[in-house]
């Protein structure tokens, strides 16, 4: 089974997404990155967290997985796989050469691609450690996160203590957001496991993509690394993630720009660039509302209130929405960001600002124009650009670790998204599938989204975002 589904799925990548594969070894060979530059990442084997320390000379791809659940979707897997498919591929198409493809270049592929990461493109997981534990209403643990206080929680402060796998959920759920198998792998890690939820989702998620890694014949355990929480608390004042943070709190004018990148306006200036935290553990951008005051141009405070808000619910039933519980309301100075410390004020960045830490030199996004956020990609790529330009952040480039640049971005076509071959539902869990090659049979297509169109045409007349040749 292993060698005929992962044949499959390669052949049809290497039939309708070669241009992507072209773009990236273009890209590879155009690349100079940083030898002297150490990013950290971890990796679990045989269930145990091991750090990985990679070279500033390779050229990151970017997917991720989430921690709003601990099951493995359909979704989550093919993003996985997708990128040991364009980082392999773009590899063997950079050092061998582009041209036609032929059964010796898929035979060695094949065989790569049952490795881990051998050459210059390494493909790593970005998991987001702010997100709510049960974003999407599919948590299989959801009634005990709520009813233990954690729902507006950021999944890096919640705990498992009090967390059970609810039945209810279980039995109306089965077979379309979860398996049996599924529930009793969630339950063994809550026994065996520490306190952390984020550890305990790791590791059941890295347990099951060694299990896939078999069935597919892909090496699914990419290294990965927790942001921004995580990076946040173990960082000093001086380091990188707290200066993005700092500049972009400066003035009026700092803020404005950040604005700008956002498509937001200055107006009602309710948009916080980072969520302070409260002093109850609620931490949910969702959940959060907020203020920003000046005095003449200088940041003056940030009033931010925290109120019980509707989340989203999952793709099977749109009237089971989940809920982040949160009651409370404090200002933080402005002084507090101007010189900011997690330490003394958690909170949590908007993503365009700690992506900009993250290593990635391209990305994959995931149906863009259907089930992705295209306002995202356009606040990504504007404020990627602008911060090239040196129109915000550059003070980073001179001080800091941080060459900000454009990377490329892969877009997995809304019509060849895995789902459910019977429900039709992206957020179904992987154990769900009985047959994988009714995933591989649905294609594996991305496409790659051209930059210029996703700079925002407001932020071009108000500093310069403009493209050069090049870039």
């Amino acid at each position: 089974m292993s060698s005929d589904v992962g044949r499959q799925i390669v052949d049809d990548f290497l039939t309708e997404s070669m241009s992507c594969v072209t773009a990236l070894a273009k890209g590879l060979n155009n690349f100079r990155g940083d030898a002297e530059r150490r990013i950290r990442f971890f990796s679990e084997v045989n269930n145990q967290m091991k750090e990985v320390l990679l070279g500033g000379e390779h050229f990151f791809l970017r997917s991720s997985i989430e921690y709003s659940n601990p099951q493995l979707t359909v979704e989550e897997v093919q993003g996985v796989i997708a990128a040991r498919l364009l980082e392999v591929c773009g590899n063997y198409f950079a050092s061998q050469g582009l041209r036609e493809v032929n059964r010796r270049d898929v035979d060695e592929i094949c065989e790569r691609l049952r490795k881990p990461p051998l050459g210059r493109i390494v493909a790593f997981l970005l998991n987001t450690d702010d997100v709510e534990p049960d974003r999407y209403s599919m948590n299989p643990l959801k009634n005990s996160i709520l009813e233990s206080g954690q729902s507006a929680f950021p999944s890096a402060a919640v705990t498992t203590r009090a967390l059970e796998i609810d039945q209810r959920f279980l039995e109306k759920y089965e077979g379309t957001l979860i398996s049996r198998e599924e529930a009793n792998r969630i339950d063994r890690h809550l026994e065996t496991g520490g306190e952390s939820y984020m550890d305990m989702v790791d590791a059941v998620k890295y347990e099951h993509l060694e299990e896939l890694s078999e069935v597919f014949g892909i090496d699914l355990c990419l290294p990965a690394m927790r942001m921004p929480l995580t990076v946040l608390s173990q960082e000093s004042p001086k380091d990188a993630l707290h200066a993005l943070i700092r500049e972009s709190h400066m003035d009026y004018e700092a803020i404005e720009r950040v604005y700008m990148c956002m498509g937001r306006s200055m107006k009602k200036k309710t948009t916080l660039l980072t969520v302070p935290h409260s002093e109850k553990g609620y931490a949910s951008k969702r959940a959060a509302r907020g203020r920003i005051s000046f005095e003449n141009t200088k940041l003056k405070s940030v009033k931010v209130t925290y109120r019980t808000t509707p989340l989203y619910p999952n793709a099977i039933d749109p009237k089971d929405i989940s809920v982040a519980q949160a009651e409370d309301q404090f200002t933080v100075e402005g002084e507090t960001l101007r010189n900011y410390e997690y330490s003394t004020c958690p909170s949590s960045p908007q993503f365009i600002l700690y992506s900009l830490h993250s290593p990635e030199d391209a990305v994959i996004w995931h149906g863009i124009g259907a089930f992705g956020a295209s306002q995202l990609v356009k606040s990504y790529t504007t404020t990627r650009v602008a911060s090239v330009k040196k129109s915000i952040f550059k003070d980073l480039q001179e001080k800091h670790q941080i060459t900000p640049k454009i990377p490329l971005q892969f877009n997995l076509l809304p019509k060849n998204m895995w789902a459910h071959p019977l429900h039709d539902n992206i957020d179904a869990s992987i154990g769900c599938v009985d047959n994988l090659q009714d995933l591989a049979a649905m294609g594996m297509r991305m496409a790659l989204l051209p930059a210029h169109k996703y700079i925002r045409e407001s932020t071009k007349r108000g500093f310069d975002v403009t493209l050069d040749e090049g870039d």
